[in-house]
């Protein structure tokens, strides 16, 4: 079954809000979040593996939905400072906290994905089981 490009432009907008979501945040600190990202950022060669591959999952998106190439160049640019930080110890590690690389990658092909396709709703992850109401007796 072959995707048009608008609906591998939405796949591609969804893959992103997630992984925007599991990087920078899991964890809401009022207008801050923290994700695997901040808390592997502690862990040297943990965080190194999890941003390079988080981001190239995102340049992938990007490159399969047919975003513009300045798009592409500053998602790279994002991923790239936030891998580089991680080089060096204590400030480095804290400055990775801080830096949202990969929400501002996402966010930056999510612009790109509604600006040729226009809004694409968000879809929550349903949970797998629900809960039944049953009537107390």
């Amino acid at each position: 079954m072959d995707e048009t490009p608008r609906e591998r432009a939405r796949r591609a907008w969804r893959n992103a809000d997630r992984i925007k979501r599991l990087s920078d945040n899991l964890i809401k600190l009022g207008p801050w979040g923290i994700g695997l990202d901040g808390v592997l950022a502690w862990v040297p060669a943990a965080n190194t593996i999890y941003s390079v591959g988080a981001g190239a999952l995102l340049l992938y998106e990007g490159v399969k939905a047919g975003a513009a190439p300045w798009t592409l160049t500053r998602m790279a640019a994002y991923l790239i400072a936030n891998s580089a930080m991680t080089e060096v110890p204590i400030v480095g590690w804290a400055m990775d906290t801080l830096f949202r690389a990969h929400l501002m990658a996402a966010n930056a092909l999510q612009k790109d994905i509604v600006a040729r396709y226009g809004p694409v709703e968000a879809t929550v992850d349903a949970p797998s089981w629900r809960p039944v109401a049953r009537p107390i007796p």
